[in-house]
């Protein structure tokens, strides 16, 4: 007589929240096999017809094995794209900040320019700039400015930007034309979804509000609407001086908050270590990604090799060369 056995189910198959998850999971699985798989098929064909048009000398056939080419090509570059964006997060919005670094009003104008390049870049992707928060420098520049990019994967294209720029050049500002050199850093932080549950203790919270200090026009009022707001523990400063409202630049600087803190619980993980609050706090010559030498004309990413010899071009907002480098490299 057999014994009738009740199959145990896993628990995490009992979770429906997390049941619910692996069949999306899976079923994204299926999908990229399947693809794969009719690329083979494709590329046999091609092959195929290939070998047929050199023997039977068929060139009236070559404009359908050449389309045939241009569509599997697409689908790799597919490929690569999943590749490149494999975060959970890729797909957001990003915070961009940007902070000039030791030097004066040298550091001060290089910061505006990297703001620059970041705002030409998201331009020419069709994605949207909103600046949250802007102190002009003391003379020229910035001393700080936060963005809010807003697209289809601007967080993925911009993760791998975080660091030290540091740039190389006979200065503007110096009457003997004397080579200076000058650090401002870029920080990325994902626009966190509503549906992620980022706790945070009010009491870990210092809030305090400023009359805004922008460059002039929209940016600046004359009541304290600016809101500055500080988590103890962790250090981290948001600001937003975009609206007159207050209560709006509360609410912008309470998200720019939870995407930061969100960014940094990640990086702990995946890092084991604060890098990336070092590379905040030491603007100069360590943790540096990119490093710009416009006498030398060129542009070198110390951390692919890949360079460029056309700076101003870089600096026109031209970095997806860069980007794509430091992406496919797992940067």
């Amino acid at each position: 007589m057999e014994v009738q056995r009740e199959l145990e189910v896993p628990e995490v198959w009992k979770d429906p929240i997390r049941s619910t998850e692996l069949n999306k999971e899976r079923s994204k699985l299926e999908d990229l096999v399947n693809k794969i798989d009719e690329l083979e098929i494709e590329l046999f064909e091609a092959r195929e017809l290939l070998l047929l048009i050199v023997q039977e000398n068929e060139l009236a056939l070559l404009p359908g094995l050449l389309s045939n080419i241009e569509k599997n090509q697409k689908t790799v570059e597919s490929f690569e794209f999943r590749k490149m964006f494999s975060n959970p997060l890729d797909p957001s919005n990003a915070y961009l900040d940007i902070q000039s670094g030791s030097g004066g009003t040298e550091a001060q104008d290089w910061a505006e320019m990297i703001l620059r390049m970041y705002l030409k870049w998201s331009d020419s992707m069709e994605f949207e700039v909103e600046i949250l928060d802007y102190t002009p420098g003391d003379v020229a520049g910035i001393k700080h400015a936060t963005a809010h990019v807003i697209g289809d994967y601007a967080y993925g294209w911009l993760r791998t930007e975080t660091g030290v720029h540091r740039l190389v050049r006979k200065s503007p500002f110096d009457s003997n034309s004397k080579r200076h050199t000058s650090f401002a850093s870029a920080f990325i932080s994902p626009e966190v979804n509503n549906d992620i549950e980022i706790e945070i203790d009010p009491s870990d919270l210092r809030t305090d509000v400023y009359r805004a200090s922008g460059a002039g026009g929209q940016h600046v009022n004359k009541t304290e609407s600016a809101v500055r707001i500080t988590h103890t523990p962790s250090g981290i400063v948001v600001q937003c001086q975009n609206d007159r409202s207050q209560h709006k630049n509360k609410a912008t600087a309470m998200k720019q908050l939870k995407a930061k803190l969100y960014e940094r619980e990640r990086q702990l993980e995946l890092e084991k270590a604060d890098a990336i609050e070092n590379q905040k706090s030491d603007i100069g010559w360590g943790n540096q990604i990119r490093s710009y030498v416009l006498d030398q004309s060129r542009v070198k990413d110390l951390r692919t090799g890949l360079e460029s010899g056309n700076p101003t071009s870089v600096l026109n907002g031209n970095i997806r060369a860069f980007l794509e480098e430091s992406l496919k490299s797992g940067v």
